[in-house]
């Protein structure tokens, strides 16, 4: 099995035990479950077994807890399935090795070399057995054991394997969107494929190296560089957008799950060191703004005004104000059509029927009266109603004669200080085309060519992951590069329902529960969200206590919603390139005080769920077992007896980075904005303290956690940073 893995990556580096190893640990996540006579011996099976009388509960359980559930045959051959036997989640897992960067997976093989040897079994599990020699229920006892060990390496190793299967396995199982029936905007007869843009993207003759030369060279297509493009476009300049993803056209979106390494920064897989918190960013053409949720908040009044105290007037004067307004009014942004799926509706009724505050989120959607991309939206807008970056900003660009390079990877910035004085002057890097068939799927077929761009100006708007990257791979010195990182960090929260929900179809976020979100009087809060409970999302936040338990819960996904607790944070962390490959390491963990925030948003996210009559209620925190019920929700009360003991037993456990799994979707502040070069990497008209002609325009300049989704802040930055540019050229 694991010796046919070919791979010209650092999964080349695996040999047979490392494979045999890793692909039984995955196993153990989702293990095959098969039925066995009782008088079988299964003392060394590899597979979890179970009595036929436990596998007619395990049916019968499911029955009451689902409206179409599969037939015996079918849940039969679900249970068994073996996933390392599956080849697309061979294959998809060999793609998410080879996207580690080389550190990570030295380290990573390492530790797999050393469960496979006797002494390093002992040191693991407790056995003197090497791991892969086990039976399957006892990897799994010690995959259960290793998320509550209190010595930190082993609930950080349990989240790496549990993330790794989880993600895997949902990318590669047919099987389980069949038997929930789970339907993706490519399917749904209500949604119209978008039409397409033409960016006539620059294409290069791999004989010679190539030199460009423009006024404006941007480094990045997303939401700080497309509005950075549009407007110095329209004002008459030469601008050039380079990016290291792809344009994928609207019938190619949502992204196959098995593709998300297209849209997402290491396929989503990208975590901090402390394997505390999983980073999602975008990475296709168009960044972040391709598959965020379409939420669109302005910068709230409270952290204008925090950010002005700290030197940075800018944020409370009337022309911040305007460039919000400006840019919401690029993308139509509004809340006249927001419709409410269930989850949603949950928290505004919820919220109504408590006294809590909310708020409705207004879309970036223009004016169209529905759009119906449901949960995959969060993999590319199908409709190309979502008003991101390639929908919207760049196409503008396009037609007032910005050029375009996309699959372009920046090594550095180029500088010029024969005169003491730095100046931007371009950059480099290296363009790669697509493949004979078009696309950027395959590694065979595909021109390299190193290219040149010389530039009077050059911006960075690469992300609050890879901008301080490509400063400090520059040369540049600015002790604030890097620095300062926010993450916004969250946690999941899943409940079931007797109904059915279909938790993948309507408007991902149309509501946020805000009653809590200044719970320290400063501006600091849980905020909580529904989630884009596509297959992937809906199976990494899924709760795993044990393999046959995952399996099951998976089969309940048309009745689950997904939410989110996520807290503007205290915490600060950093971004350094990794010394072999350049990639991002980020050092990251949630504070004792973020932490407090986050379970106060999942224990009010299970107020709303256990009132609006969940039968069950998962968050996804170790050592809380999920909370079941059957009392009708008209006779529920916040004061019911066990409900109040189980949210007892969520309060006292908690939340901490050793054993927690995090989430974040917003990265911010990394080259933060400031009065001085002391204390920040650009100045308030985006310009860097270190270099002349050099400018940032993404969240990577936020002066703090900007507390709301990013992208409209984000916007109305580049919109300013835009117009000192253009007032210098």
């Amino acid at each position: 099995m694991a010796s046919s893995v070919a791979s010209s990556g650092p999964a080349s580096s695996f040999n047979d035990t490392h494979w045999d190893v890793l692909f039984k640990l995955l196993d153990a996540v989702v293990p095959p479950v098969v039925v066995v006579a009782a008088d079988s011996p299964d003392s060394h099976s590899s597979a979890i077994t179970i009595s036929e009388a436990e596998f007619a509960k395990l049916y019968n359980d499911l029955q009451s807890d689902v409206k179409d559930p599969p037939s015996v045959e079918a849940f039969r051959e679900y249970l068994a399935a073996r996933a390392s036997q599956n080849g697309d989640f061979v294959k998809t897992v060999k793609d998410m090795i080879d996207g580690l960067s080389p550190s990570v997976c030295g380290q990573l093989r390492f530790i797999l070399g050393a469960m496979g040897s006797r002494l390093g079994g002992l040191i693991s599990t407790g056995y003197f057995v090497p791991f892969d020699k086990q039976p399957a229920h006892t990897r799994e006892a010690i995959l259960q054991s290793w998320t509550t060990s209190w010595f930190s390496l082993w609930p950080m190793l349990a989240r790496t394997f549990l993330i790794m299967a989880k993600a895997c396995w949902a990318r590669s199982t047919p099987l389980l969107e069949e038997l929930t029936h789970y339907q993706s905007a490519i399917q749904s007869p209500k949604v119209q494929t978008g039409s397409p843009h033409n960016f006539n993207f620059m294409q290069f003759n791999a004989s010679e190296p190539a030199v460009v030369e423009t006024d404006v060279v941007i480094v990045g297509s997303g939401c700080g560089g497309g509005v950075c493009a549009k407007l110095l476009a329209e004002a008459g300049h030469r601008v050039l957008v380079v990016d290291r993803g792809y344009y994928f056209q609207p019938e190619s979106l949502p992204m196959k799950a098995a593709l998300v390494d297209q849209v997402l920064q290491a396929g989503g897989g990208l975590t901090t060191v402390d394997g505390s918190t999983m980073v999602i960013a975008g990475s296709s053409w168009g960044g972040g703004g391709s598959i965020n949720w379409s939420v669109s908040l302005q910068t709230p009044d409270e952290i204008r005004q925090e950010w002005a105290k700290d030197g940075l007037p800018i944020f409370t004067s009337t022309g911040y104000q305007e460039s919000l307004d400006r840019v919401c009014a690029v993308m139509g942004v509004n809340d006249k059509h927001n419709n409410f799926n269930f989850a949603n509706k949950l928290i505004k009724e919820g919220a109504e029927s408590l006294g809590w505050r909310f708020k409705v989120c207004p879309q970036n959607t223009a004016d169209h009266e529905e759009h119906s991309c449901g949960a995959s939206c969060g993999m590319g807008c199908r409709e190309g109603k979502k008003q991101g970056p390639a929908v919207s900003w760049l196409p503008l660009a396009a037609k007032s004669g910005a050029r375009f390079i996309e699959g372009f990877d920046v090594s550095k910035i180029t500088f010029d200080d024969s005169n003491g004085l730095k100046k931007a002057t371009g950059i480099e890097g290296t363009w790669t085309s697509r493949d004979a068939s078009g696309t950027p799927f395959s590694r065979e077929g595909r021109t390299k060519q190193s290219v040149q761009i010389k530039a009077k100006r050059v911006i960075v708007a690469g992300g609050a992951v890879n901008s301080p990257v490509l400063l400090q791979k520059s040369g540049l010195k600015n002790p604030n590069i890097g620095k300062h990182l926010k993450l916004h960090p969250c946690a999941c929260f899943t409940a079931a329902f007797k109904e059915e929900v279909k938790p993948w179809e309507g408007p991902i976020a149309t509501v946020v529960l805000t009653e809590f979100d200044n719970e320290d009087k400063k501006g600091y809060g849980p905020r909580v969200y529904s989630t884009a409970m596509h297959t992937l999302v809906g199976m990494l936040q899924l709760p795993w206590k044990n393999g046959t338990q995952y399996k099951v819960d998976a089969l309940k996904y048309p009745h689950l919603v997904g939410y989110v607790a996520i807290t503007r944070d205290y915490s600060s962390g950093s971004i350094t390139p990794e010394p072999t490959d350049g990639s991002p390491v980020i050092n990251y963990t949630p504070s004792p005080a973020d932490c407090k925030h986050i379970l106060i948003g999942l224990i009010a996210t299970a107020k709303l769920c256990y009132l609006r009559g969940a039968i069950e209620l998962a968050p996804d925190v170790a050592g809380v077992p999920p909370f079941r019920s059957q009392i009708p929700a008209a006779e529920r009360s916040l004061s019911d007896t066990e409900f109040v003991q189980w949210l007892k037993q969520l309060e006292t456990t908690g939340v901490h980075p050793r054993d927690s799994m995090f989430q974040s979707a917003h990265q911010m502040g990394s080259c933060r904005m400031g009065a001085t070069a002391e204390a920040g990497v650009v100045d308030q008209t985006g310009k860097a303290w270190e270099a002349e002609n050099l400018y940032l325009a993404d969240s990577s300049i936020f002066p703090s956690a900007g507390g709301v989704n990013p992208m409209i802040t984000t916007m109305a930055i580049a919109d300013r940073v835009a117009h000192s540019v253009a007032a210098g050229l």
